[in-house]
């Protein structure tokens, strides 16, 4: 070969070299273009296969790979509120959520409901990486969050983007209060209010000054009126910095809303509802601009469907046995559909209330509303129907009560108890700590503000006015007599709410206990059910029995 065909072929090399390099740039500029998809879930409570499901999550969120980065994260409460949950402590649905491949999660409130310990093992069976941005550890023990990082910084092609995890302050009581205590001392601060607007604000200015371009708060605190002043939008208004927020908590559907922060720069707030009505769907263009939007449909993965329904099988022969009937159904909501459970008697209530009453053999009964979960259809009840019903696994506990500490339950239950039940489909003035009752009946008087002082975590601390509770009087010997403040009455409910501060109930803690976690939850009712009821819900229970009057 002459020195003129090696040098054409050097360059024929050469140049198909420098092809090569230039069509792997253009590639990797193009891969770079792409835009970036995070999806979301909040508040699913366990509905693995109801609606869209994890298995259309999973189709959905394969079909959204073929051309964009994607991001699966979830805005807390997934893995209490059903059955699944409660047989498994939540670890079903962490391997649910792990082989739909979520890469980042929060705590919300109901994560907390299995205990401290056993979040801890779950947080390290999850692979998806949980945020914590807003929650202290101040003990000297161990910390059973320590698996958790304030923040995560994702690289995208162009584009650096933050990922921040904030959490309710909510959750000490509306989980339960003892689980964030060692030795009768609080050892998990949430921050809260001004706190929670810092803390926030400074890991902002962190990712920031770390380079992020776009900052994504995923938060489980939502927008109800009672949660004041930690809402998300409280947040927004107080912070600058955040392009947009993934919320949960409060259930709400909101495609897209955007939020004045406290520079007035309009911040995207989004939450998809519950029990995956929707998949969440927010696009971050190269640009940076942020939009987003709720998916209502979605076709199903084989393989995820498959792999649901071998684990249902594992434990649905179990609780699907038959344990008794009902003539009624038994709901939680009212006729149109509202949760009536919180802010207004229930048969419902009435029956669980009865059930703790019957079975601690006590004067009077309380049952949270919040606690109470699911409906009950006319027909065939089976362990299953009544895990859903009561799904946390507390225990029966019974004690001795005052009557003035059973009138200051009463009041702390009524906070936010409205005149009107519900306005434009929703709940007005819902609380889980609504109180469920028998042997006891009572008027509320919501013209009358509320009264009530609460610490800083929101547990009971006094009456300090005017009470909205009226007419109060309780059963004695078939006849309704008024209560008496100075005498001593026996109590029933379970040790959420009795013992460990549940929904913010302080009164009864060092009190003297007759039955001390005796029997679960969803047993009493059972039993009641059997033993009392002769295995049927008769027609007395089709229709509220007049304890609660509100005015």
């Amino acid at each position: 070969m002459n020195r003129f065909k090696r040098f054409a072929l050097v360059m024929a090399i050469a140049l198909i070299g420098v092809t090569m390099l230039f069509a792997q740039g253009a590639a990797e500029a193009l891969e770079a273009q792409k835009d970036i998809v995070v999806l979301y879930t909040n508040d699913v409570h366990c509905a693995i296969d109801s609606n869209i499901g994890y298995a259309g999550l999973a189709k959905y969120k394969a079909e959204m790979e073929k051309d964009n980065f994607v991001v699966l994260v979830d805005a807390g409460d997934a893995i209490q509120g059903d059955t699944i949950g409660t047989v498994s402590k939540g670890e079903y649905l962490v391997d649910i959520m792990n082989e739909v491949g979520y890469d980042f999660c929060v705590l919300g409130n109901h994560e907390f409901d299995y205990g401290t310990d056993v979040l801890a093992s779950l947080l390290k069976k999850a692979d998806a990486q949980y945020l914590n941005a807003t929650i202290e550890y101040t003990g000297n023990g161990n910390n059973l969050l320590k698996d958790t990082v304030p923040y995560v910084i994702e690289r995208f092609g162009f584009l650096d983007v933050a990922f921040i995890g904030v959490s309710t302050p909510e959750s000490i009581t509306k989980s339960t209060p003892r689980y964030f205590m060692e030795d009768g001392q609080f050892v998990y601060d949430f921050a809260a209010g001004e706190d929670l607007y810092a803390a926030v604000q400074g890991y902002v200015d962190e990712v920031r000054e770390k380079g992020a371009d776009v900052v994504v708060v995923i938060s489980h605190l939502g927008v109800e009126e009672g949660s004041e002043p930690n809402r998300a939008t409280d947040l927004i208004a107080n912070t600058t910095g955040i392009d947009a927020l993934i919320d949960g908590h409060s259930h709400t559907t909101e495609p897209s809303m955007l939020v004045a922060d406290k520079s007035g720069r309009k911040v995207l707030y989004t939450q998809t509802g519950t029990k995956l009505n929707n998949i969440g769907k927010l696009t971050i263009s190269k640009d940076g601009s942020v939009k987003a939007e709720l998916v209502a449909e979605a076709e199903k993965d084989e393989a995820v469907t498959a792999f649901i329904e071998d684990i249902k099988a594992q434990y649905e022969s179990l609780v699907n046995t038959v344990v008794a009937h009902t003539e009624v159904e038994l709901s939680i909501t009212d006729e149109n559909g509202v949760r009536a459970v919180r802010n207004r008697e229930t048969a419902i209530g009435d029956l669980c209330a009865d059930a703790y009453r019957a079975v601690a053999d006590t004067d009077i009964a309380f049952v949270n509303g919040g606690g109470i979960r699911a409906t009950i259809k006319k027909g065939d009840i089976t362990t299953a129907n009544m895990i859903s019903v009561h799904p946390y696994g507390n225990a029966l506990c019974s004690c001795y009560a005052t009557g003035a500490e059973i009138l200051d339950a009463l009041e702390h239950s009524v906070v936010n108890t409205a005149a009107t039940a519900a306005s434009d489909g929703k709940a007005v003035g819902e609380s889980g700590g609504f109180l469920q009752v028998s042997g006891i009946k009572f008027t509320i008087d919501t013209s009358i503000p509320s009264s009530v002082k609460k610490d800083d975590k929101g547990l009971f601390v006094a009456v300090e006015g005017e009470r909205r509770v009226k007419d109060v009087f309780v059963e004695e010997n078939g006849e309704w007599v008024p209560i008496d403040p100075e005498k001593t009455y026996t109590v029933a409910c379970h040790n959420y709410l009795l013992q460990d501060m549940g929904d913010g109930y302080t009164m009864f803690t060092d009190n003297v206990y007759i039955l001390d976690k005796v029997l679960i939850d969803n047993q009493v009712i059972i039993n009641y059910i059997c033993d009392f009821l002769g295995g049927n819900v008769g027609t007395e229970y089709a229709e509220p029995q007049g304890r609660i009057t509100v005015i």
